[in-house]
């Protein structure tokens, strides 16, 4: 499934597939004939209430036969009763309201090759692991819409990706990033922060150790902030998703958002 969200052009991480598989192991579901997959759907529980539809592709050849619709009924009846949400294609927006999928708002994605990285006081961050994870699984939760542990082990543990943290003079968590390689540059996601000077401290100590290619952010269009810091980096925006949920949005503290941990998994 990683390997055909490469071929769309998704680019994704180097090491996305184990992270994600740890969110929900029986959540990757797939059409096959024969051996061979025709179309995939990822449809990950998060706690007791929350799910979220990613990975929906079909293989170019299989389209128009209606395996893909079947795939996606399969990942839907799997979420069934939760509050599901997706980023999907904007111009497929009409086609998820069929579903009972109303737009929230829109993500963006922004990227430079060569960012503008402005001077921050770095000296409050600090490895993820350094702090109690209860504490950053809060925090992450605050900002993500709930908690999701298990996700959260494996993205801030997974070889290859730097999990940081910010902390304030009090010792609290103010800010929580994670880069990772991708087949093309970098993401850093998420980025999560309790205000702008944070989250710039947060891109100055991870920009220095990203691998060669763009540096990119996928964030929320409405934090005002988050855009104006990409932009300022020199970023441009390539593409945007919208965010759909088929009941109310769970409580989330988007003005922290600065920056997604992917748009397959929210």
């Amino acid at each position: 499934m990683v390997e055909w969200a490469a071929r769309e052009g998704w680019n994704p991480g180097l090491a996305d597939a184990t992270a994600f598989r740890a969110a929900d192991p029986e959540g990757f579901l797939g059409a096959f004939r024969g051996a061979e997959m025709q179309a995939c759907i990822s449809a990950v529980r998060f706690g007791a209430d929350r799910g979220f539809i990613g990975f929906y592709i079909a293989r170019p050849e299989a389209r128009g036969q209606g395996i893909g619709w079947r795939v996606w009924q399969a990942g839907m009846a799997r979420l069934a009763g939760r509050c599901v949400g997706l980023d999907g294609v904007v111009a497929q927006q009409a086609n998820y309201r069929k579903s009972g999928f109303a737009l929230a708002w829109n993500n963006a994605r922004y990227q430079s090759a060569d960012p503008v990285i402005a001077p921050a006081d770095t000296r409050g961050i600090l490895d993820a692991g350094a702090v109690a994870f209860d504490a950053l699984s809060a925090f992450d939760a605050e900002h993500a819409g709930g908690p999701r542990p298990d996700f959260l082990r494996a993205w801030i543990a997974t070889p290859g990706h730097r999990a940081r943290v910010a902390l304030d003079p009090a010792g609290a968590i103010a800010g929580f990033a994670v880069l990772r390689p991708c087949r093309a540059g970098s993401k850093l996601g998420p980025l999560f922060a309790r205000d702008a000077a944070t989250a710039r401290a947060l891109i100055a100590d991870a920009a220095p150790h990203r691998a060669p290619g763009p540096l990119i952010l996928d964030l929320p269009e409405p934090n005002a902030e988050a855009v104006a810091i990409a932009r300022a980096m020199g970023m441009e925006k390539v593409f945007e998703t919208a965010r759909m949920y088929t009941a109310s949005p769970p409580p989330m503290r988007r003005e922290g958002i600065f920056a997604l941990a992917s748009f397959e998994l929210g």
